[in-house]
C-alpha cells in the first residue's frame, strides 16, 4: 500500500510539472502570436498606403497621407491605365517574364541533372562556376554587358532593344540560383528510378521529360516564383536595354515621375495594377515554395 501511495504521489508531481510546462509553452506561443500580428501590421502598411492613396487627389495625398480618402476617386485607375498604355506594357511584361522563366527552368533543370549524375571533378567545377554567379552584383557587370550586347547579334537580329535580347540576358542572370536549387533537389532522387525508365525503353530525353522533370515540381515552382517576381518587377535591365523600344510595366510606371512633377496618385494606382498578377500567381503556388527552397538548398 505504501509503495502504491508513493507511486501515485510521484505521478501527481510529474503531471503537475507537465501542466506547468504546457502553461509556459502556451504563454510563449501567445507572445509569439502577438509579435507575429505586429509584424503583419508593419509589413502590410505599405500596401495600405498604396491602396488608400490610389483613390486620392494629389493635394489630398500630401494633406492626409495615412487617412482614408474623403471621396474615392476611381478615375485615377483609368488615367493610370491610359498613360502607361497598360495593354501594351502588360503584354510585353508577360512575354518577357513567361519566356525567361520557362527557358530558365528548362536549361537549369537539364544542366543540374547532368551535373548531379556526372560524378567527375569537371562537373563539380562547372557547378561551382555556375553558383558563383549568385554573388556577382548586376552593377558590377552592367557596363561590360551593355558593350557586349551592343555588338553581339545572331545574324540580322540585334540583342539590344528586343524582347529576345532581354530574355537572353535574364537567362544568364537567372540560371545561377536556379541551378543551385535544382542541384540540391536532384541529389535526393534515386538513380534507380532513371535506370528503370531506361530499361523500359526511354532514351535520355524521354527520361528527363517523363521521369525527372515531374519529380522536380516543388523546386520548379520555387524557381518560377522567385524568377517571376524578380523579372516582372525589374526596372534597371529593361531601362538599359529596351527603354523606348519595348514598354514593360516598370518602364511604364516611370512615366509618372517627371523632372518637375510627380503624379503620385496615378503612380499608386499603377503600382496596384502592377502587383495584382504576380500576387495572384504567388497565391496559387505558395504551398510549394517552402518545400522547394528547403529541399533544393540541401547540399
Amino acid at each position: 500500500m505504501e509503495a502504491d501511495k508513493a507511486l501515485n504521489s510521484v505521478e501527481k508531481v510529474k503531471s503537475r510539472k507537465k501542466l506547468r510546462t504546457l502553461d509556459s509553452y502556451t504563454g510563449k506561443l501567445k507572445i509569439l502570436e502577438v509579435f507575429a500580428w505586429l509584424l503583419l501590421i508593419v509589413y502590410m502598411m505599405p500596401f495600405y498606403l498604396m491602396i488608400i492613396n490610389s483613390f486620392k487627389t494629389r493635394r489630398e495625398i500630401f494633406a492626409n497621407t495615412t487617412g482614408l480618402p474623403s471621396t474615392w476617386n476611381y478615375q485615377n485607375y483609368l488615367d493610370a491605365m491610359d498613360k502607361m498604355k497598360i495593354l501594351s506594357a502588360f503584354t510585353n511584361s508577360m512575354i518577357i517574364t513567361v519566356g525567361s522563366v520557362a527557358l530558365i527552368i528548362l536549361f537549369s533543370s537539364m544542366a543540374s541533372w547532368l551535373l548531379v549524375r556526372d560524378k567527375s571533378k569537371k562537373s563539380k567545377i562547372i557547378f561551382y562556376v555556375f553558383t558563383s554567379g549568385m554573388i556577382v552584383p548586376f552593377q558590377a557587370v552592367m557596363i561590360p554587358l551593355m558593350q557586349w550586347m551592343r555588338v553581339f547579334q545572331f545574324g540580322p537580329f540585334q540583342m539590344l532593344g528586343t524582347h529576345y535580347g532581354l530574355i537572353f540576358m535574364y537567362i544568364g542572370f537567372g540560371v545561377s540560383m536556379s541551378i543551385f536549387l535544382y542541384h540540391g533537389f536532384i541529389k535526393g532522387i534515386p538513380e534507380e528510378v532513371e535506370e528503370a525508365a531506361i530499361i523500359d525503353g526511354c532514351n535520355r530525353w524521354q527520361t528527363y521529360i517523363k521521369i525527372v522533370l515531374p519529380l522536380l515540381k516543388p523546386t520548379t515552382v520555387t524557381v518560377a516564383v522567385l524568377n517571376s517576381i524578380w523579372i516582372w518587377n525589374d526596372f534597371l535591365l529593361p531601362f538599359l536595354t529596351v527603354n523606348g523600344k519595348v514598354n514593360t510595366i516598370p518602364l511604364a510606371m516611370n512615366n509618372f515621375f517627371g523632372a518637375f512633377s510627380k503624379q503620385w496618385e496615378l503612380a499608386m494606382a499603377a503600382l496596384i495594377l502592377a502587383i495584382i498578377p504576380i500576387i495572384i500567381f504567388y497565391f496559387f503556388v505558395q504551398k510549394h515554395i517552402i518545400a522547394g527552397i528547403v529541399q533544393g538548398s540541401i547540399k
